[in-house]
């Protein structure tokens, strides 16, 4: 007979050593967990902050205002233009209102605004908001990483004027998912919205519908902003396979939408005219109103859809068309160092004061807010050494000589490209002499030289100050080498106007 200590149902032992870490898929679905964490961070944040605000208020359910307030972004947007700031702030009051009644009208707007404010977050430099995580890489190391995301933003607007959209980030937030794919959501909100409608539950259909609205509007952004995308550099967007297959997935996705809200409107409106009880009236009226915006939406990213195409083709013109640009860059040693460096110094910086004073730009204030001014006003000033704080002697760490030719390579080449006193001379010419004297590395620097030396920089060498350049000349001859194809060149050396080079420094300074 066995004793209890002896039974087969022992506990597990536990491993003595450290548990590997997860793999890449379920780490990928913490990630994602954690993001979606993120996006709720500045609501929760509204509340925290609402204390230091210069009055009570407390009362004021800031969460639910922002909630609120991005619903009135994502449902006031349009495909080409967003939401008017002080529209949203108006539909805003009613709400924030209701939460604190007896208090003064200004400051519900206050609240409104404060709160609109802080989700474009303003005080911000790029005004978004970022969140770190961490996840493990494919060797097990857990690694930090940044999430950098916004919730409204503001984009320019007809007029000059400025409107608000919200991003996918703050389409989420609304409807509780992240990184949910368009099409399968907006599928699986109006199959549930048909069933809801058809058991007559009509309160829970009004929030599926406002969900395959809000999905709708996600799906629009998608192609807005490809588009976009496509007007700024038409190479950047992938037109040869990704972005036909999705307008070709959107347009039947468009299309069984259509027919499917169809059906839905008309379900809800025997709904509506079947109810007997007032409030079940008034939520079918509600979501008539909801499945006719759902369809107009869908009938305006249809017209968007025909019209991707023609863009791209007029974008890929006018882009591969494009006249160069006018403005050259700045050439500091020719324009700037050379003129100046046989001047005197008191000459010699009336010149670099104005060149820098204007290639600097703008300074970003030390303080913005009225805390850090009083705080820096304040702080009473640190006393300093009368030549400065030590200067630490910097580790200096010999650069590798990793280079391919030597420098007695590049002079052999310079000398067999030194025409000045010859004439011009062909290429094959130049590689046979220097493939008989140094090799195949000479010969292959004589050809990178003058392939170089075809599209000379000759403004550059005349601000500099060079009296003779190397130019390369194609007229036709193909050439005839064991090692190199292409044009058989002339290669020459031309001389440049040393007087005239010298009058316009004069000018100039």
């Amino acid at each position: 007979m066995t004793s209890p200590a002896s039974t087969d149902l022992a506990p597990p032992q536990l491993s003595a050593g450290p548990r590997p870490a997860q793999g890449p898929a379920a780490d990928e679905g913490l990630a994602r967990r954690l993001r979606a964490l993120a996006c709720t961070a500045p609501l929760h944040d509204l509340d925290a902050r609402k204390a230091n605000l210069a009055g009570e208020y407390t009362v004021y359910a800031m969460a639910e205002v922002a909630l609120a307030a991005i619903d009135l972004v994502t449902l006031h947007m349009d495909f080409d233009t967003g939401a008017d700031h002080d529209q949203v702030v108006a539909r805003l009051l009613p709400r924030v209102a209701a939460q604190a009644p007896g208090r003064p009208a200004a400051e519900h707007e206050r609240v409104a605004r404060w709160v609109l404010e802080n989700l474009i977050n303003v005080g911000s430099v790029d005004r978004g908001f970022r969140a770190v995580y961490g996840t493990f890489g494919t060797d097990g190391v857990y690694v930090r990483r940044d999430y950098d995301f916004k919730l409204v933003e503001e984009v320019p607007g007809y007029g000059g004027a400025v409107c608000l959209r919200t991003t996918d980030e703050a389409v989420n937030v609304l409807v509780g998912a992240l990184d949910t794919d368009v099409t399968s959501a907006q599928i699986a909100a109006e199959v549930k919205l048909e069933v809801l409608v058809s058991r007559g539950r009509l309160a829970d259909a009004q929030l599926a519908a406002e969900q395959a609205r809000y999905r709708t509007v996600q799906y629009a952004e998608t192609l807005r902003r490809t588009l976009e995308a496509t007007r700024r550099n038409v190479r950047a967007v992938d037109w040869l396979n990704s972005v036909p297959d999705m307008i070709a997935e959107a347009l039947d996705h468009v299309a069984d939408r259509y027919r499917h809200e169809n059906a839905i409107l008309t379900n809800i409106r025997r709904a509506r005219d079947e109810a007997e009880e007032p409030e079940n009236k008034r939520r079918a009226a509600e979501l008539v109103d909801i499945v006719k915006d759902c369809i107009r939406r869908h009938t305006q990213l249809q017209s968007r859809l025909l019209e991707a195409g023609p863009l791209f083709r007029a974008e890929q013109d006018r882009q591969a068309f494009a006249a160069p640009t006018r403005y050259t860059g700045l050439d500091l040693y020719g324009q700037l160092v050379a003129p100046l460096l046989p001047l005197p110094v008191e000459r010699a910086t009336r010149v670099t004061d104005a060149f820098f004073a204007h290639g600097t730009g703008l300074r970003t204030p030390a303080s913005v807010r009225l805390g850090d001014l009083v705080d820096l006003l304040l702080t009473p000033p640190v006393e300093r050494e009368h030549l400065g704080a030590e200067m630490p002697e910097p580790d200096l760490i010999a650069t590798p000589d990793d280079s391919r030719f030597s420098e007695r390579q590049l002079a052999d080449a310079l000398g067999l490209l030194d025409l000045e006193h010859d004439a011009p001379r062909r290429l094959s010419g130049l590689l046979a002499e220097a493939r008989a004297t140094g090799g195949e590395d000479l010969a292959y620097l004589v050809a990178l030289l003058a392939v170089h030396a075809a599209s000379p920089p000759v403004g550059t060498a005349y601000r500099q100050g060079e009296e003779r350049l190397l130019f390369a000349v194609d007229d036709g001859t193909p050439l005839d080498d064991p090692g190199f194809g292409g044009a058989d060149l002339i290669v020459g050396t031309a001389l440049l106007d040393a007087a005239g080079m010298a009058a316009d420094r004069t000018e100039a300074t």
